[in-house]
């Protein structure tokens, strides 16, 4: 069977390692620094991230999550620091708000060759104390290169969004993608979506890094989705219960 994972370079000290395999296709994202690497989100938790990981770098390891959804917390096992944004370190230590078998029925929807070592039946939702709580604006100082927290909330109550400065980049999550924008569960809240959707918007981004589907996505993805969400606002739209609207590359499903 072919590699879980797929390893692509962004540039010289940055990587995304994707899991087309599977339909979510999540991606997580290694950076480099100096001193310390940060690997923004572990993935599913079917195959070992580690290994990937521990190929492109021997640098102490910083895992940060953009939200504590199953699908971005999978491998945090495999790492001893790990870091959460305070409105969600309840939920990655023994709170997580979904049943196992929700997870389970998500991570199985669809058919997938999952590798042989992997048994669904066994799946669990990682569950761990963090070792670095943080706040909105917090840096991540790997060594010449500075990566800023920005809380985003909204898909979840402490989702956040990460941007770097110097080099124009925004790692989005669930925040911005092209696909399905889901704001529909009981922990989301649509009109603080388009807010966080808004505040991104004001920073010097010069290039998406999304956290599932296709990975080149144009920046302009950014206003386009600003602009739907304040439209369904403006139609008195944006609330719960009102389904799903398809803006072409995109959808909002509220």
């Amino acid at each position: 069977m072919k590699n879980w994972f797929t390893v692509e370079q962004i540039d010289r000290g940055t990587f995304a390692i994707s899991e087309y395999s599977h339909w979510e296709e999540t991606h997580c994202y290694l950076l480099l620094g100096r001193s310390s690497a940060l690997l923004i989100d572990t993935g599913l938790g079917v195959e070992n991230i580690r290994r990937e990981v521990d190929a492109l770098t021997s640098l102490p390891v910083i895992a940060v999550t953009t939200h504590v959804h199953w699908d971005h917390i999978g491998g945090h096992g495999y790492f001893d620091s790990i870091a959460v944004f305070k409105d969600e370190r309840e939920w990655l230590d023994g709170g997580f708000p979904l049943p196992l078998a929700a997870v389970k029925a998500g991570l199985t929807k669809e058919p997938h060759d999952f590798p042989p070592s992997f048994d669904p039946e066994k799946y669990t939702v990682f569950q761990g104390k963090p070792n670095i709580v943080f706040d909105d604006r917090h840096t991540f100082d790997l060594g010449g290169r500075f990566v800023t927290a920005v809380h985003t909330p909204g898909h979840s109550p402490g989702h956040c969004c990460f941007y770097e400065k110097d080099r124009g980049y925004l790692y989005t999550g669930d925040l911005i993608y092209k696909g399905c924008l889901y704001a529909f569960y009981p922990t989301t809240d649509p009109l603080l979506f388009a807010s966080s959707v808004k505040k991104v918007s004001r920073l010097d981004i010069k290039r998406l890094l999304p956290g599932h589907h296709e990975i080149n996505i144009p920046v302009s993805t950014v206003n386009e989705v600003n602009r739907a969400f304040d439209g369904l606002q403006k139609t008195g739209r944006l609330r719960q219960g009102e389904g799903i609207f398809d803006f072409g590359p995109f959808q909002i499903q509220i």
